[in-house]
């Protein structure tokens, strides 16, 4: 239902663009957020401010809805401003249908996004010890 952001997700996982990357924003009862490459420089302050090589045009859909380990991409004000932030739903969050483009799910591993969810965090809801994404790569099943 979102084949553009699919393809840009694809092209960055499969290009290393995610690797070292870290869930900057963490909402339990709502989602966690990541992707952001200014993750991996160090500095908390930019983290989400980031973006990627290319600005993807908004694809909504009824098909599906923001439940429950929904992947869906993060963006600026502007519905065609998503890059390569992108979150999982930790909980229904069916009030973001239509604003922010769903473009995957997780089949395997919600135990590892509620772990996530529940770690100590600061201000901006930034983990106080970084969630890495080592390693992000595309299977196909």
């Amino acid at each position: 239902v979102a084949p553009k952001m699919v393809e840009n997700f694809k092209d960055l996982a499969n290009g290393g663009f995610y690797n070292g990357t870290t869930f900057h924003r963490v909402i339990p009862g709502f989602m966690i957020q990541g992707g952001d490459p200014l993750s991996k420089d160090g500095d908390p302050n930019n983290d989400g401010t980031g973006s990627g090589p290319r600005k993807m045009p908004a694809e909504f859909t009824t098909k599906y809805s923001h439940k429950r380990g929904m992947v869906s991409t993060a963006r600026g004000p502007s519905p065609d401003s998503g890059s390569c932030q992108f979150f999982i739903v930790h909980k229904d969050s069916t009030h973001l249908d239509n604003q922010y483009t769903l473009f995957g799910r997780v089949l395997e591993g919600l135990d590892v996004v509620d772990r996530i969810a529940t770690v100590p965090k600061g201000r901006n809801d930034r983990p106080l010890q970084n969630v890495v994404m080592e390693k992000v790569t595309i299977e196909t099943r």
